[in-house]
Formats: structure tokens, sequence, C-alpha cells
């Protein structure tokens, strides 16, 4: 089994009615989208539901999972001590996950509780829950300071672990949108508030939800939202799932955004496209070695998520041979590449020469990339062959990748044109052009269109950094483009 609905949900204790006492009414939205959530969940009825919550454990570098067999809350700091939650942990899915992370060097655990208590994010979705299903255990996990795109990764560990135990699984994402919606709110009126809820809505209403990892930082804090980075961890359970997102409920009676959104998954997780591809290396290396398969049936074939209609597409082959490169390294040290497996790649990957980069990711992070600037190897196949090995266990920066490593990373192979001397910064674009810095013998290269790299004064100043060559130095400057296969 695996996760089975995911639901985005606020968590304002005004609602319950103990805490309320009748001004819970300007909520109505809120309350019947929770009553109807509640009732959903009780029909599914989960082996375990996963909660993530801004106010658990929460620590810079460092996602907190709860451990112990059981937890109680109650709402005594809103003055109702007499509403009170107890529940069991799913300690078995809690284990797979703190192990997996362990196995993944991904900062993620039980370590470190400080309060055993239910936080109110918790707390809240189980109070309308129980009241129609009981039969389940959760697991508890607080937010980081860590990227958005980090928190996806979490997700994607989640997702793993429980499809691994056969659990039938509800997410729930517990989080308040922007606090600064009204000028008599108790947060007042930021102009960045509604523009979060409005980005937010909008990108949900196209299915974004791996765009969610892509939302400004300044926009975030400038909005005083506190439940994004949970939405996320959500997302990356979803990860290269289809979903039908649904808005159940938006509102802001008292200055704080509270949102309902429920996330269906539309296909088998053994149908989506990443684990398509996954099944599709794996089959062509071990079915004769041959790397690139002309088949392109619905059945073998790797489905185009993004357009409409799940169009069957035909794998890169450059990724393809990055990926099958580091599987075989990492599992039986194999190095080079067969007269057969050289045969079935494209004529353009033989024929050609060019340098090429072979940039590794795990969990969102960087892993690994190391390249050529211009050929070492008698054509483009064996170069992508040679530095898909050194990315993978040579870049100074890691530790060599290991062989329970390989499911999780996101290769990217990049093949460069022919560097061209320049005179001036005014023919370097950072989008369009990569850009080489020599001093002497000293030499820094930084690839074109980069997060964060926006300015050619950017671009060069960090290629100088990577030399070892002082802003002040002058320097040779050489340009080239980029074809990037992901």
């Amino acid at each position: 089994m695996s996760i089975i609905m995911g639901y985005m949900v606020p968590h304002p204790p005004i609602i319950v009615p103990e805490i309320g006492k009748g001004g819970e009414a300007g909520a109505e939205n809120t309350i019947a989208a929770y009553e109807k959530v509640a009732s959903e969940i009780a029909e599914l009825k989960p082996d375990t539901i996963i909660i993530t919550s801004p106010h658990a454990v929460m620590y810079r570098d460092y996602f907190h999972i709860s451990p112990g067999e059981n937890a109680y809350g109650d709402f005594s700091d809103f003055r109702a001590p007499e509403v009170k939650i107890s529940v069991d942990y799913d300690t078995e899915l809690v284990s797979r996950i703190s192990e997996k992370a362990g196995l993944m060097d991904f900062p993620a655990g039980t370590d470190g509780e400080q309060d055993k208590a239910l936080d109110h994010g918790t707390m809240l979705p189980l109070y309308f829950i129980m009241k129609k299903y009981r039969d389940f255990r959760i697991i508890r996990i607080g937010l980081s300071g860590y990227s958005l795109n980090t928190h996806m990764s979490l997700g994607r560990i989640i997702k793993a672990s429980v499809g691994e135990l056969g659990r039938r699984a509800v997410f729930v994402a517990s989080g308040d949108l922007s606090h600064c919606q009204k000028k008599d709110g108790p947060y007042g009126f930021r102009k960045e508030g509604p523009e979060y809820d409005e980005m937010l809505i909008k990108t949900l209403e196209s299915g974004g939800l791996d765009s969610l990892k892509d939302f400004p930082e300044d926009l975030l804090e400038k909005s005083m939202e506190c439940g994004h980075r949970s939405f996320c961890i959500m997302a990356g359970a979803f990860y290269g799932t289809k979903t039908k997102i649904e808005m159940l409920s938006h509102e802001a009676p008292f200055g704080v955004g509270y949102g309902f959104w429920r996330v269906t998954p539309e296909a088998p997780d053994d149908e989506s496209p990443q684990n398509i591809i996954k099944s599709r290396v794996d089959s062509e290396i071990n079915a004769k070695n041959n790397l690139i398969s002309d088949n392109t049936d619905t059945a073998n074939g790797i489905y185009d998520n993004e357009n409409s209609g799940c169009k069957p597409i035909a794998p890169d082959p450059y990724v393809a041979l990055a990926a099958s490169t580091i599987k075989n390294y990492l599992e039986n040290g194999k190095k080079v590449l067969t007269k057969e497996e050289l045969d079935a790649l494209p004529d353009e990957m033989k024929s050609s020469r060019h340098g090429a980069f072979v940039s590794i990711h795990e969990f969102g992070e960087l892993r690994g990339c190391i390249g050529t600037i211009l050929p070492i190897e008698e054509n483009l196949a064996l170069e992508i062959n040679r530095n898909a090995i050194s990315a993978s266990t040579e870049d100074p920066r890691f530790n060599p990748i290991r062989p329970e490593e390989f499911s999780y990373l996101d290769i990217n192979v990049d093949v460069l044109s022919t560097p061209e001397h320049i005179l001036s910064e005014d023919e370097l674009d950072p989008e369009k052009y990569g850009v080489i810095v020599e001093k002497g013998r000293r030499r820094g290269l930084l690839l074109p269109d980069l997060d964060g790299v926006d300015t050619v004064e950017r671009q060069i100043s960090i290629a100088k950094q990577k030399a070892g060559i002082s802003e002040d130095e002058n320097v040779e400057l050489y340009r080239f483009t980029v074809k990037r296969h992901t």
C-alpha cells in the first residue's frame, strides 16, 4: 500500500468550541471543511496518519520525528485543559523512516526530543478526526531550517518507508497560511499576506505540488506563514505520483489565512514516471547490457507527466548512460563500456567529442559534480562514462556515493560547446553562456543558468573563487553554451 490521500489543513484553536466559546462562529467554512475531512478519513480507514506540524519539536538542521509508544496533549495553553488528546505512535514506521534517513545521511530521526506533549498543530486535526475515527496510529514530524527542497526530500523518504511496510496512510500537513491579512488582526496587515495566499491558491489550482519548493523565501518570511514547509514535506510524499488537487475552503476571518486542500493520488506508484525510469534503467542494464531501447510503447515507455494525455516519451540517452554507468560501477566496479553497449548508443554520442559535466543531486542537494571543459576521451559516450564515475566517487567535496543511495539520485548531463575566447564581459549572459576564467595555470568554470547567479558580475566572481583568483585580478575570459540533459 501507500499514501492513499493527503490533506493540507490549518490549526486555529479558536474553532474548538471549548476554546472559542462562540467566537468560532466567524470561521464556519473552516469548521465545515474540517468536518468533511474527518468524515473522509473515517471512510478511508487508514492504518496510520502522518502529521507534519510547525509547532512540533523543531531544529534548524534536523527533522525531529516523535519517538516512543504514545503521546498525550491538551489545550491548557488555550484555557481549555478539559480538551484532551491521546494517541499511539506507529513505532515500526518511525523506525523505518529514521533508519532510511540514517542510511542516506539525511538529517532526520528521533533524537533530541524536548517536549513529549502533543502540540496544537497536531492536536487540532486530531480533535476533529477522532470524533469520527480512532482506529489508527500516527507519525508526528516537525519542520527544520533547511530549504524547501530538502523538506520535499523528507517526504520522498516517508513515501518509500510507507510503501515498504505496506501501510495504508493518510498524510495531514498542518499549517496556517499568512498571518497578516487584516489591519485589525493580531499581526496587522502586510501586502505579502494576501500575496502569499493568492500565490499558493494559484499554484495548487494548476496542480503544482512540486512548485511549492520554488516559493521565494522572502515572501514566506514577510507573509508570516507557518505551514509552507509542512506542505512541502507532503508534496515530496507524492513525488512521482499523478495527483488531483481540490480546494475545500479558504478564508481569513481573523486576519490569518486558513486553507484546506485535498490531494488525491490518481495513478498507482508503480506507474509513476520516476519508477518507470528506474525500472527501465535496471532492465536495460540486466538485459543484454543494452543501454537504450527503441521500444517506446506504453508498457515499457516513460510517460511525460506534465503533458495532457500522458503520452510515452523516449528516455534521454545521455542521462540513461550516466545512470547506468554509475549503477554498474557502484554495484560491481565496472568502468569500461563494452562494444555492445557502445553500439546501442545514438550515433551522435559515438561520433562527436565534447567536454561534459555529470551532476548528481540527492534529496535536492548536490551530491557530486565533475566534468571536463575540453574532451579527453575519443567520443562523447566515453566522456560521459568517465565523468559519471568521477562525479559519483571522486568529488573531493563529498564522500563516495554508496550503492544503496542510487534510487535517490537525480542525474543531469551537461554537454559543452567548444569554449570561445571573448574580450569583454559584455559578451556574457549568465542564462545563456557558461564562463571560464583563466589566470596563468589557474582556471575556474561556472555553468550557465544556475539558481542565484543572475548577473555577469556574480558569475565571474564565483568562477574566480573556484579558481583561487582574487576579485581584483584581471583574467582571460571564455564563454561556452551547454546542452542540458535531465
